[in-house]
Formats: C-alpha cells, sequence, structure tokens
C-alpha cells in the first residue's frame, strides 16, 4: 500500500467528488475484522494527503447496523489517518437546531443493541477514558470553520445513536427530548468509541435535515424537502471539508489526549497477550507490548 493521508473524512458518497480534490489512488484495504465499507479514496485536497471513505458504500448499501465500524476506523489508521471528519445526517430533537443547521456534538448517548464497539478483546484488555469523546482541538478548528463560511453551527450537544433502521416512534422521540438530547441519528458513536481506541482525534459534523417526529410539522415535510436540505448540506459540507483540512497543521507533533488514550488503558499483563491477538492488534497497541 503506497498511499498515505493525515486526514480521514467518512461521509456520504459524493464527498470525494468535490471541487479541488485530486484523487490519486483508490485503496482497497484488508483488515483483520473483515473488509470497510468500500475502497479509500486518498488523493490531495487544499495541499493535504486525505482519505475519504463512504460510510455507506458508494450507492449507499449498507444500513446502520450492517457496518463495520471496526474496520473502517482500522483501515483509517493504517494509511497512516490521525484526524477524522465524520459528517453524518440527523434528526433535531430541539427546536433551536433548524434544518440546514451544523451540530458539533461534544457527547454521544447509545441507544444501539449489541454493536461491537471496541477493538480489544481475546486475552487483550483496555479501557480507555471517553467521558469527553471528541477531540476538543479539532472540534475548535471545525466551529471556527463553519463561522468563517457563514455555516449556521453549534459547538455542544448530545448526539443520540439509535440501532434504526426504522426511525422514532413519537413517544421514544419524546422520551430523547426529555433527556435533554439535541440531534438523533444511526451512526457515529461507535466510530467515536473505535477513534479514541485507535489514539485518533475524531469530531462529528451532525447535518440536520428535519425535526424528528416529534415536531408538529413533522408530517407536512416531503420527501422533496428533506432531498432539498440534504443536497444543501452536502454543498456545506464540502466548503467546509476543504476549509478545515486547509486549515488543520498536520505537520504539528498531536499534544490532546487523543493521541495517548492507551497509554493507561490497557490492564492485560503484555507476556500474558496470545500471540494471534498481539499481532492482529499490532496497529493498534504496537508500541504498548513491545
Amino acid at each position: 500500500m503506497s498511499a498515505k493521508a493525515k486526514i480521514g473524512i467518512i461521509g456520504g458518497s459524493g464527498l470525494y467528488s468535490m471541487p479541488g480534490f485530486e484523487l490519486q489512488e483508490e485503496v482497497v484495504v484488508d483488515t483483520p475484522f473483515g473488509a470497510p465499507s468500500d475502497a479509500y479514496m486518498v488523493g490531495k485536497l487544499g495541499g493535504k494527503d486525505v482519505a475519504f471513505l463512504p460510510r455507506h458504500g458508494r450507492g449507499h448499501r449498507l444500513s446502520p447496523s450492517e457496518l463495520n465500524f471496526r474496520a473502517n476506523i482500522y483501515g483509517m489508521k493504517s494509511l497512516g489517518v490521525e484526524w477524522i471528519l465524520s459528517l453524518s445526517a440527523v434528526g433535531s430533537l430541539k427546536a433551536e437546531h433548524r434544518p440546514l443547521d451544523f451540530v458539533i456534538p461534544e457527547q454521544f448517548f447509545d441507544r444501539t443493541r449489541g454493536r461491537i464497539s471496541t477493538f480489544f478483546g481475546d486475552g487483550l484488555v483496555a479501557h480507555v477514558s471517553f467521558a469527553d469523546p471528541i477531540c476538543n482541538e479539532l472540534a475548535e478548528v471545525v466551529n471556527n470553520s463553519c463561522g468563517e463560511l457563514g455555516i449556521a453551527a453549534k459547538l455542544g450537544g448530545t448526539y443520540l445513536c439509535m440501532e434504526g433502521p426504522a426511525f422514532s416512534t413519537k413517544a421514544e422521540s419524546n422520551v430523547y427530548r426529555s433527556w435533554g438530547m439535541d440531534v438523533i441519528g444511526m451512526t457515529n458513536l461507535q466510530e467515536a468509541k473505535l477513534a479514541r481506541e485507535a489514539e485518533l482525534c475524531y469530531v462529528t459534523v451532525a447535518m440536520v435535515t428535519d425535526y424528528d417526529c416529534w415536531h408538529e410539522d413533522h408530517d407536512a415535510v416531503t420527501v422533496a424537502d428533506i432531498i432539498a436540505n440534504l443536497t444543501k448540506n452536502a454543498e456545506n459540507a464540502t466548503k467546509l471539508v476543504q476549509h478545515v483540512v486547509e486549515r488543520l497543521d498536520t505537520e504539528r507533533f498531536r499534544t490532546c489526549k487523543c493521541s495517548s488514550a492507551l497509554k493507561h488503558a490497557i490492564l492485560t499483563d503484555p507476556k500474558t497477550v496470545p500471540a494471534g491477538t498481539k499481532k492482529k492488534l499490532e496497529l493498534i497497541v504496537g508500541k504498548y507490548l513491545s
């Protein structure tokens, strides 16, 4: 594998066709956890090396419950990625988060069932700190970029990750609102957990397409309205990605907690870790087990 990139973008299938992106190589990554969602599109954007991954595969073939989150994040790590910007369509659970707004959540709440969200097990135990699940330094860059581009955005709030693929009932939606949740989606919690275990900086850009079913105007929203919002959000997303990439200093040494998340997280005596597990997780924990 010759292609490398320090910045990873996870999002819609069309992001890698954005203006200014120069595709250099389409990289198929083989991981110990199976196949990622698709090939990684590695190339140049704003003079930086960037790797794009369509989360649901080209043509949107994979449902949220079918995503191989471990393979997706492992693949990014194997390409040399240190920063991940994840873009995702969400529903709003608060009136203040309007359609076309971007939310940069600082917290996640898990309502999924049985999804694998750790690299560890098979004789190797680690417990990373996840109290603050995003990289604050990267979030500031993203938030500042939104401001400079005139994109309505809020830094903060909670992303509730539901199982799907069906949307919420009104009862569920109102319960989530009573809990103080801000936006609802189906994918980003597992990405955030695995990125932390892989010691990658991670931020979600939650792009509001409509209000969730709690809203009195929800039933009046047409498919055409949602598609129009998705299209506009995609336009803003491409502008934002390029702006963030241009302003991210990929040459500096990372000093955030993300870069050393495993330093005090591994509980297993290295001498007792099975050889097969060591080999499988060499990319993730090799420097701590040597």
